[in-house]
């Protein structure tokens, strides 16, 4: 029932088109092509003027049976910004991999090109199926930028399936809730050779505070990084400020308000002056066992010889800020394998299973 060879050729035009974060133009414009051609309507929200890009989120609606809940079917337009832009891809043996100097942008676009193959589909096919509505959201890798700032009022379907993760047996139904934060270290500034007796190194003030706080796996439900640490102005000048970015995230909200705070309180132990900023990142994510688009999808996998399991994640996606927007999101798999690297690989085997899934759910 799917087209393997055309959902092959769609993803290798969706890699060929670079799209950072804020730069998805090229991919938006291609995706509302394939639409235009299908003869669905989309709309694009607007978003790009909240989110500084040069895309808005594409929201589109296919029409089917009115006594079926509607569908949400997402992917995301973007890549990680760096190494991204201008992928060359080998494929052999069915596995797409890029040349090893860049990702490979199969998250998100073999999501997109899922999405795409099915409603080719259902189309060719004449397929009964549910109303669906595909959206296609901006800004996903740089905090989920483009389904924060979605326009809520287009969007009909209380069920959501994020087409944004690996493994095709699982469905991930429980993601943290996390925190960013921002700390500047303030020190003063004088000459690292002639007058270093009367300077504040700002660095060292920051280090020290790093130095007592556990980083990394906390407990089996909470996290915390430091990602970014930028500093100084010359080796000959003590430096005057060193800030430091990074995130905590958490299964648990007093966990997380623990965890965040000690951050918080060690850094003002250690440095006299110091200015911070937490930013409550994105909501805690979680759909219980029982829900019918569980089994629903269950019973889909079941169809195909799929053993479905459900999976809690350490990462947080685009269907974290759908269910606090009152829309029941889980994420599929779409085969996508070490993303964010140069090592990126998928199957397209894996993407054909994903799609054959997706149509066992949506199609009646």
């Amino acid at each position: 029932m799917v087209n393997e060879e055309r959902l092959k050729e769609t993803f290798l035009e969706l890699v060929s088109l670079d799209s950072p974060s804020q730069l998805e133009g090229l991919v938006a414009s291609y995706v509302k092509k394939r639409l235009e051609v299908l003869g669905i309507a989309y709309e694009e929200d607007g978003a790009e003027k909240r989110t500084k890009g040069d895309s808005g989120n594409l929201i589109a609606w296919v029409d089917g049976l009115k006594d079926k809940e509607p569908i949400l079917l997402n992917a995301h337009l973007d890549t990680v910004q760096r190494p991204g832009e201008k992928v060359k891809v080998e494929f052999e043996d069915g596995l797409f991999k890029s040349d090893g100097k860049t990702i490979l942008g199969a998250d998100d676009k073999s999501g997109i090109a899922i999405i795409l193959e099915v409603l080719e589909v259902i189309k060719e096919r004449g397929l009964r199926h549910c109303p669906i509505q595909p959206v296609f959201t901006v800004c996903e890798e740089i905090g989920l930028l483009g389904a924060k700032n979605l326009d809520y009022s287009l969007i009909k379907a209380k069920w959501g399936l994020v087409l944004d993760g690996g493994e095709i047996s699982e469905v991930i139904n429980r993601a943290p809730m996390a925190n960013r934060f921002f700390i500047e270290v303030i020190g003063k500034e004088a000459h690292a050779g002639l007058h270093p007796e009367e300077g504040v190194n700002a660095i060292f003030l920051a280090s020290k505070a790093i130095s007592q706080i556990k980083w990394g796996r906390i407990d089996e439900e909470t996290t915390c990084n430091v990602g970014i640490i930028e500093g100084g102005k010359a080796t000959n000048i003590v430096p005057a400020k060193t800030a430091i970015k990074g995130e905590v995230r958490s299964h648990s909200k007093e966990k997380l308000e623990r965890q965040t705070n000690l951050i918080i309180d060690t850094f003002k132990k250690n440095a006299p002056l110091v200015n911070i900023d937490v930013i409550d990142d994105y909501p805690l994510m979680v759909v219980r066992e029982d829900h019918p688009l569980i089994k629903i999808i269950k019973g889909a996998a079941e169809k195909i010889g799929i053993k479905m399991a459900l999976k809690t994640t350490g990462g947080g996606s685009d269907a974290n800020i759908f269910n606090s927007k009152g829309i029941v999101s889980v994420i599929m798999g779409t085969g996508m394998k070490k993303v964010h690297t140069n090592k990126e690989y998928i199957h397209l085997n894996d993407m054909v299973k994903s799609a054959i899934l997706l149509l066992n759910i949506i199609a009646l």
